[in-house]
C-alpha cells in the first residue's frame, strides 16, 4: 500500500520545510547535482512529480519554457506556489499520482524522492504513464534516498531498479552515493559530448 496523502498533510502542518530542503547542505548539494545532471541546457516542457515546497522547482524553472509541478499535499502546493510566484512559466497543481496524471507530452519528467511512497503496483502504473507522456526525444530524471524508510514498501534502489527495467530507455547518467542514487534516462542514447561534436 502506498503512503497516504494525510501523512504528508500532517508533516506540512508541523513544519513548512519538513526535510529542511532550504537549510541542509545535503539537500542543497543534491539539488545542484540534480540540475547539473540534466543532459540539456534547456527543455521545452518539464513535468515535476512530487514538488514538495518548490525548492528544486525553482531551479528547473530556469531551464524550461513551461514547468508543471504537482504534489499531493495541499500545504506543499501552497508553499510551492509562493516559492514560484515570480515564475510566469510555472504551474503548480495538487495531484495524487499516478491517478491524477496531467495530459500532454513532456520533454523531461522529474521524479525526486517520490517513488518509494508508492507500492510496486502503483509505481509500475506511474512508470507506464511516464513513458506514455514522454516526448519523442524525452528524458526522465529520478533521484531517491537509498536507506530504507519506515512505512515505505520500496527502497530507493528498488525504485531505480524498477524504473530502469520498465522505462525501456537508455541510461544517460548515473550518480551513486551511500545516501542517494540519481539517474537520467532518455529516448536518444547520444551523450552530451557526442551531441556537441567532441566524440
Amino acid at each position: 500500500m502506498s503512503v497516504s496523502t494525510a501523512f504528508f498533510d500532517q508533516l506540512y502542518e508541523q513544519n513548512p520545510d519538513p526535510w529542511a530542503f532550504r537549510e541542509r547542505w545535503y539537500e542543497q548539494r543534491k539539488r545542484a547535482l540534480t540540475l547539473a545532471s540534466l543532459p540539456r541546457q534547456h527543455y521545452g516542457s518539464i513535468y515535476e512529480l512530487g514538488c514538495a515546497n518548490g525548492e528544486l522547482s525553482a531551479g528547473l524553472a530556469l531551464r524550461t519554457d513551461r514547468l508543471l509541478c504537482c504534489d499531493a499535499a495541499a500545504r506543499a502546493v501552497e508553499l510551492a506556489q509562493q516559492r514560484l510566484n515570480h515564475c510566469p512559466n510555472v504551474e503548480v497543481r495538487q495531484s495524487r499520482l499516478p491517478a491524477d496524471w496531467a495530459s500532454g507530452s513532456f520533454d523531461l519528467i522529474v521524479l525526486s524522492e517520490l517513488g518509494y511512497y508508492l507500492d510496486a503496483n502503483e509505481l509500475q502504473r506511474m512508470i507506464e504513464r511516464v513513458v506514455d507522456s514522454l516526448a519523442e526525444q524525452g528524458q526522465v530524471l529520478a533521484c531517491h534516498w537509498r536507506p530504507a524508510i519506515e512505512g515505505c514498501a520500496l527502497t530507493g534502489d528498488q525504485v531505480h531498479a524498477l524504473l530502469h527495467a520498465r522505462l525501456g530507455l537508455s541510461r544517460l547518467a548515473q550518480h551513486l552515493e551511500d545516501d542517494f542514487v540519481l539517474e537520467v534516462w532518455g529516448r536518444d542514447p547520444m551523450s552530451v559530448a557526442s551531441q556537441e561534436g567532441l566524440r
